[in-house]
């Protein structure tokens, strides 16, 4: 479907033209009209899948259409990270170009108190839009800093994610404090029962949206090497050995385990940066900066840049730890092999990963293990083959 068969603003579709965007993928076409249309709205499609624009895109032609008040917070986007919020914002920015009676602001956190002053501010004035995170959000409330009795949108974007970081009882308390009318437009990459449960308790007969889950893209290279966890570091080494150290992405389980890879990938003189919620604002920002201009090789992190995050020239993607979700694996791995380069991703595996591992090789309809490869440790790591029997007379 073209953008122009929706009924979208003329700023709105002078905005998409700007960006060179012709037609709409799936996510957007299925979306849009029932978000024009004041329906609520649950979205189910993985990361890459064009979900922001499709909310973005209908809330800001209707704004621009205008009938909201000027001096009320209309739209209220909710965000698990802040990194995920920032890239909202900057495409906030980007699709309201045209619509200069339009302002938002980015409620995301960190400890410099004159940008909390300037976020107060901003919502106090009725910004029409608020992109923000639970927690910083919730502190605002607390404060007395925002008015909720008139927003007419209100959006999650990477609601599972919120869920799994622990912000259901602020996502309920926010919501409590919303018009009866308002509109909730949930997205989320996977369905689990508590996605289901939160639409039940905060929506009105949603339209409900799903598109199926993709295949990485043909481009990966995907391989999987099983081994013991005290052979991880010594893989490391012949990976990047075999496929080199630049543009590279490290995926790790825990906080604890990003900063003792990342202690150990700089005893090998390499340029590596670590990305985790224990970083404040300024650590987190100056991290993506370093890897995004190229001064930094090699990222670990957290699945906190998992979703959501553009970078498109991430040659491999390592899966350090094997992520307990399966479709948590497409959304890693997607970070590489993006506008239409190659990519390589690799996977260490342990023994007690190995069932998680086999749920990954279902859901993208290939088998990964005992791949061979010229990559060797000196330690002999795991093998899923059985061994040949050499004896003769046995």
């Amino acid at each position: 479907m073209d953008f122009y068969d929706l009924d979208l603003s003329d700023n709105t579709l002078d905005a998409i033209d700007d960006m060179c965007w012709k037609t709409c993928t799936p996510i957007q076409e299925r979306c849009i009209p029932h978000i024009l249309d004041g329906h609520d709205v649950l979205g189910i499609a993985q990361t890459g899948t064009g979900k922001t624009a499709a909310y973005l895109l209908p809330i800001l032609s209707m704004l621009d259409d205008g009938g909201f008040p000027e001096d009320a917070i209309n739209c209220v986007i909710m965000s698990p990270t802040r990194e995920l919020a920032q890239q909202i914002d900057q495409a906030m920015q980007g699709l309201s170009y045209y619509m200069p009676n339009i302002n938002s602001v980015a409620v995301y956190g960190g400890n410099d108190g004159a940008r909390y002053e300037q976020e107060s501010k901003g919502m106090k004035m009725g910004a029409d839009v608020i992109i923000a995170t639970p927690g910083r959000l919730i502190s605002h409330i607390t404060m007395g800093n925002v008015n909720f009795s008139r927003v007419s949108f209100f959006i999650l974007d990477e609601a599972d994610r919120m869920l799994d970081m622990g912000f259901y009882d602020d996502i309920i308390t926010i919501a409590d404090l919303l018009p009866d009318n308002c509109q909730k437009i949930f997205f989320s990459a996977t369905m689990p029962t508590r996605i289901e449960e939160m639409a039940k308790r905060l929506m009105h007969t949603p339209q409900i949206v799903k598109i199926a889950v993709s295949k990485p893209a043909e481009k990966i290279r995907q391989l999987a090497y099983t081994c013991q966890d005290d052979q991880k570091v010594s893989m490391l080494k012949n990976v990047f050995k075999e496929f080199g150290h630049k543009r590279v992405i490290v995926f790790a389980g825990s906080k604890n385990k990003v900063k003792e890879i990342n202690r150990n990938l700089k005893q090998m003189d390499l340029r590596c940066e670590e990305m985790h919620s224990d970083l404040t604002q300024t650590q987190r920002d100056e991290a993506m900066y370093l890897f995004k201009s190229g001064q930094t090789d090699v990222l670990v992190a957290t699945d906190i840049v998992s979703r959501g995050i553009d970078i498109d020239d991430i040659a491999m993607v390592i899966n350090y730890d094997v992520p307990h979700d399966a479709e948590d694996y497409i959304h890693r791995i997607g970070r590489t092999a993006r506008a239409e380069r190659e990519g390589t991703a690799v996977t260490l595996i342990n023994g007690k990963d190995m069932r998680a591992f086999r749920r990954i090789e279902q859901l993208i309809g290939k088998r990964l293990i005992g791949t061979k490869t010229k990559t060797r440790t000196k330690h002999k790591c795991a093998s899923t083959k059985p061994k040949r029997n050499n004896n003769k007379n046995s």
